[in-house]
């Protein structure tokens, strides 16, 4: 009989994989990956505050990732400094403050393994309902504005001249991103949460004729290397969140070795 902390697990981990999918794909055609690790890194700071104010952590979490990316976007409308480089801003001050708030807490001392790399098998039942509801949320808002963003992610002058909203739709597109690395980040931790966004990605993007094909693969690699990764865990006594990346990793590897292998012949 399989033990309701696996299933618990594998809920959790194939709930985000589904949703971080097609927003992997954005990311990938957008080359926005360096934004979600700074999403991700500034999270940090939210488990500080939960912590601190012992409030909520995936809340708190979520706060923080979303006044990041307001923050990004608030300085993405400037020219003087280019955006990697505030993202390169956002990204090495939230995590450095971030350990600086945690190491100052009062009380037991705080182990950031737990938060750096999470812990699959700690899921609540409360946690799969915040997941469902959020999910909900990222992929109706994703089902409405897909052409939108489609559009912009191919070439953002042109969507603009045929009357895109792009920055909007792009600003939407960063809040739904910053919904889906805080919730990663409470299942699989700050350093492996931006892996679901991009490496299902990258493995479904050599078989993919089509954006919406691409979608479909991903979430079809992403949900497999959980399955593949938790089976993995338990049976040889590996960390759960790891292990279901090293198998996303294993596929997108395994996919660009196709690619280059088909290219030879």
């Amino acid at each position: 009989m399989i033990e309701s902390f696996i299933v618990q697990a594998f809920l959790a981990s194939a709930g985000l994989a589904i949703i971080t999918a097609p927003l992997g794909c954005l990311v990938v055609w957008n080359r926005m990956a360096y934004f979600g690790e700074a999403i991700a890194h500034a999270g940090l700071m939210g488990v500080a505050l939960s912590l601190a104010f012992r409030v909520n952590m995936t809340v708190s979490v979520l706060l923080v990732a979303l006044a990041a990316a307001i923050f990004v976007l608030a300085l993405s409308r400037q020219r003087l400094v280019p955006i990697d480089s505030v993202l390169g801003l956002l990204h090495h001050g939230t995590l450095s403050l971030g350990i600086i708030a945690t190491g100052a807490l009062t009380g037991p001392s705080v182990d950031l393994r737990s938060y750096l790399f999470g812990d699959i098998y700690a899921i609540a039942p409360g946690d799969l309902y915040w997941l469902a509801a959020t999910g909900a949320f990222v992929l109706g808002a994703l089902f409405v504005l897909w052409q939108p963003l489609l559009r912009v992610a191919v070439h953002a002058e042109l969507a603009a001249a045929e009357g895109v909203p792009r920055h909007r739709v792009r600003a939407a597109f960063i809040i739904l991103m910053a919904l889906a690395v805080a919730l990663a980040i409470k299942f699989v931790g700050i350093l492996l949460a931006v892996a679901f966004l991009i490496v299902p990605a990258v493995a479904a993007r050599p078989f993919s004729s089509t954006p919406e094909r691409m979608v479909a693969i991903a979430m079809a690699i992403a949900v497999a290397a959980v399955a593949a990764g938790l089976y993995g865990s338990w049976t040889w006594d590996l960390p759960g969140g790891p292990s279901i990346v090293l198998a996303m990793a294993l596929a997108a590897t395994g996919s660009l070795i196709w690619v280059g292998i088909s290219k030879t012949r």
